[in-house]
């Protein structure tokens, strides 16, 4: 199974771009690509999702063990001719001393060879040290190849690649000059959603092209079909067989929402649900279903449309005070409060919980997390055994004076939740926070949460 992984030295060297171009080209020369993200991200993964035509996979230490990322990995890639891996961060980037959890770490648990893109603006003879840095610091690691990015013209190239075959023995896979034009809207959580880019696919097609322009695309693959293979040893996480019947299960999709790991949706639907989704912003009103499910996403670049339709605020704040089963995230809670500020304009949101929301310049809660359920939690208990549940929350928005009578879910144990200790508002069968879980092993809340539902159903 071949595969490769895509890192850099640091953060903002486009690597994220690149990605996106070369699953789209590797699919273009008739490759099934599978491509996968590391870490808990959900903007990567929706581009990288279009450019290969096949759901983007997150790797991510903090809410997998390390068993479970090679199974995740090896089951999802069993399907591809080709997977690609976009990193995180820099290449040896960690928090821990010895680089646990960084991007070099996973490649070689995934035994997957590494194509660093080093962003080469104001760089000259500098990059061969670098290069020589980054080969000698882990020798278990295979730095098969680099692209040179963002280079200034055709003789800054030039010299970049006399100084890197002088030097090195690492094959220059690609040497692509800078053009801003290509780069993809960024915003306070990354890039812009693909959700809400009109000319995404014009964006990717331009950037395919120049990719396939600039890179040796036959000797990236040979590269990624030295990579060995391995065989999945179980079903997807978090998933298991349908029990009971089916339910219809609402998801908010639209410009607004849409954060969801696709993992998670498969085990919900895995789980016995029906998933129907529906658009906060288009539609009148809910369609028939027994629960919902509203995700995060950037509900703040669509407050005004969001307002607008009242008629859908009214269906879903309805839906929730007559005991309908309810579970959202960031996003998904900032519009179940009463009005959304921004901008110096406030927007009315659905009202469904009794709270203002404003977004603040800086990160009001950002990283992993970890919580531990209260006794207020509504779903079915688990065999947690006491165990702290990682998450992870990414927001710029913070509730403005949470109501005092609230109940909360979880105690933040690390994070910053809704209050700096407490994540979770619990209102009759609604559950709402700022933080993402993940099904997986030690969390399986799909299931869970399918059986509030079935609970609240009377079944």
């Amino acid at each position: 199974m071949a595969h490769l992984y895509i890192a850099a030295p640091q953060k903002s060297s486009g690597k994220t771009t690149l990605s996106i171009g070369i699953c789209r080209e590797l699919r273009r020369r008739g490759l099934v690509v599978q491509p996968f993200k590391k870490g808990p991200d959900y903007i990567d993964p929706l581009w990288l999702s279009q450019a290969a035509n096949r759901s983007c996979f997150n790797l991510d230490f903090h809410t997998m063990a390390p068993e479970e990322i090679s199974d995740a990995f090896a089951r999802e890639l069993s399907g591809a001719d080709v997977g690609v891996i976009e990193g995180n961060v820099g290449l040896f980037d960690s928090t821990d001393i010895r680089g646990a959890n960084s991007n070099a770490e996973l490649a070689k648990q995934l035994r997957a060879p590494v194509v660093l893109v080093v962003n080469c603006n104001g760089l000259a003879r500098g990059i061969a040290p670098l290069l020589l840095g980054y080969l000698a610091f882990d020798p278990e690691l295979e730095i098969a190849g680099v692209i040179l990015n963002k280079v200034g013209g055709m003789r800054h190239g030039e010299n970049l690649v006399r100084v890197v075959e002088h030097y090195t023995d690492v094959a220059v896979l690609g040497v692509l000059r800078r053009e801003d034009d290509l780069a993809i809207s960024e915003r306070h959580l990354g890039l812009m959603p693909i959700n809400e880019a009109k000319d995404a696919e014009a964006w990717i097609e331009s950037i395919r092209g120049r990719v396939a322009e600039e890179m040796d695309f036959d000797r990236l693959i040979e590269i990624a079909e030295r990579a060995p293979g391995s065989e999945p040893r179980s079903l997807p996480s978090g998933a298991s067989p349908s029990a009971g019947s089916t339910l219809r299960l609402g998801i908010a999709r639209d410009s607004a929402f849409g954060f969801y790991y696709p993992d998670d949706l498969r085990a919900l639907a895995m789980g016995g649900a029906e998933l129907v989704p529906f658009s906060p912003i288009s539609d009148a009103e809910l369609p028939p279903v027994d629960a919902l499910f509203i995700g995060g996403g950037f509900p703040e670049y669509r407050m005004a449309e969001l307002e607008a339709n009242v008629s859908m605020r009214q269906s879903i704040a309805d839906f929730i005070a007559q005991g309908g089963p309810t579970y959202a995230e960031c996003g998904g809670l900032m519009y179940l409060c009463k009005g959304l500020s921004w901008q110096g304009r406030r927007c009315q949101m659905a009202g469904a919980l009794e709270a203002e929301v404003e977004m603040r310049q800086r990160p009001q809660g950002r990283g992993y997390v970890r919580l531990r359920e209260t006794q207020a939690f509504p779903w079915p208990r688990a065999a947690l055994g006491g165990k702290e549940i990682p998450a992870h929350e990414f927001h710029h928005s913070a509730i403005v004076a949470p109501n005092p009578t609230w109940r909360y879910g979880y105690e933040v144990v690390r994070g910053t939740g809704i209050d700096g200790s407490r994540d979770g508002v619990v209102q009759g069968n609604l559950l709402a926070c700022y933080s993402h879980l993940r099904a997986v092993s030690d969390n399986r809340w799909t299931e869970r949460f399918l059986g509030h539902v079935r609970r609240c159903l009377g079944g």
